[in-house]
């Protein structure tokens, strides 16, 4: 029954929202005989691609139980009906359709031949790199990001800290209050919810965690304990922002350390989760090495953490950790939806100095600090000082926080709105 009002929901949003990764899209069909999108449940790679493709392209979804018998029975008889250019939805169902895309796309090598969309790349990321290997350009979609929800997906520009492009940012943004800030947070980025905030954010997400545990979890993942799955989820969302412990990620939903970390890589693989590595080189031994763990949408963070309302996650405990989360993610998407590898680590020692992130970029390393304060103090800049002895050179850094404008710090440390970023 959920999964039915699940469906119902998502049917009201038919507003199409231009995303930054459309002219990305058009450059690699323009390259690559296969195009393939991946990204979470209800992202948006459907609406995306059938916007894109118009009445140009074929198109058939393996959601359909017959086509979906079709496709992993009969997978060239399948690619005879539905000849190019065709866009196949949900592939990772019939990953028996890729050797034969390699068939036909080196008999008949054309640029964007086939695009794919992927929600689930347990198995399918595999099969891809094995049958599609130098023919396929693969790229991520991720929810919503700022610029897009404002119709601006043209000014969604790589952030880097003292770039040009801050000034052309800096001319279409909206300053927003800590309400506002958290409230795009407590709702997150799937278009469903954050284009329609009059929809049941609960409904949504229970609907949408019993579609994920039940289609992906379990049938594609060969996960057979849903419940102690669904504990899982919750512990790792309550340690978003936080240095990843496995062994009490374990302790807390009573598995072995060994599921845990096997059910981690489920949930990065599937876009819940983003791991963000440290910063270390050779020549300084006393740098931490183990990665942060991040929640890739807030408002399914907020969910699975219990917060009723976005006052209440303002105000709570998790406060810095979900803004952080939000900042770090945002930062994500405007280089991942740019179709950019995303340079971002993080800082920390053995003597606890900390730099919340760190953008590597033509062997330079921008720090930035992330903060939830509209008086940024520079006293803040303080572990900066830890990048000297590197021997990239540390460049502009960045404190992003709630001022409403951008305000020199010093000479080579700003304070950034975050909705700037």
């Amino acid at each position: 029954m959920a999964i039915m009002q699940f469906n119902c929901i998502l049917v009201e949003i038919s507003m199409y929202l231009s995303r930054t990764l459309e002219p990305i899209i058009q450059k690699a069909s323009r390259q690559f005989p296969v195009v393939m999108v991946t990204g979470a449940r209800q992202v948006g790679k459907t609406t995306f691609l059938r916007h894109l493709a118009g009445k140009k392209r074929n198109y058939v979804t393996l959601d359909d139980p017959t086509l979906l018998a079709l496709a992993k029975e009969e997978p060239k008889l399948f690619l005879e009906r539905f000849k190019p250019p065709v866009l196949i939805d949900e592939i990772q169902y019939a990953p028996e359709l890729l050797p034969h895309i390699k068939i036909n796309v080196d008999n008949n090598r054309i640029a964007g031949q086939y695009w794919l969309t992927g929600s689930q790349p347990f198995h399918l990321m595999r099969g891809v790199s094995e049958s599609l290997a130098g023919r396929v350009g693969i790229l991520n979609l991720l929810g919503l990001s700022q610029w897009e929800i404002q119709k601006l997906p043209n000014f969604d520009l790589p952030f880097l800290p003292g770039d040009k492009s801050i000034g052309k940012k800096l001319t279409k943004m909206e300053p927003a209050s800590l309400e506002a800030v958290y409230k795009r947070i407590w709702y997150g980025s799937f278009p469903a919810i954050a284009l329609n905030v009059n929809a049941d954010k609960d409904l949504f997400f229970s609907s949408y965690v019993q579609t994920y545990l039940q289609r992906d979890v379990r049938d594609l993942a060969q996960v057979g304990n849903e419940s102690s799955f669904l504990r899982f989820l919750k512990v790792t969302a309550a340690r978003t922002g936080q240095l990843l412990n496995l062994a009490d990620i374990a302790r807390d939903t009573d598995i072995s350390p060994n599921t845990a970390k096997h059910w981690l890589s489920i949930l990065q693989t599937s876009g819940i989760i983003y791991l963000l590595e440290p910063y270390h080189n050779n020549l300084n031994k006393r740098l931490i090495k183990t990665p942060k763990l991040y929640y890739i949408d807030t408002g399914l963070c907020s969910y699975l953490t219990r917060w009723s309302d976005y006052k209440t996650l303002e105000a709570g405990a998790m406060s810095g950790a979900i803004l952080e989360t939000f900042v770090v993610m945002e930062i994500l998407k405007s280089y991942w939806h740019n179709g950019l590898q995303a340079p971002l680590y993080f800082y920390r020692d053995k003597d606890k100095k900390e730099i919340d992130l760190l953008i590597v970029k033509n062997q330079k390393i921008y720090p930035i600090e992330i903060k939830k304060t509209a008086s940024p103090k520079r006293e803040i800049l303080k572990d900066f000082k830890v990048l000297d002895s590197f021997k990239e050179n540390v460049s502009h850094g960045a404190v992003v926080c709630l001022v409403d404008t951008l305000i020199p710090l010093d000479r080579y440390v700003d304070a950034v709105p975050i909705t700037l970023i």
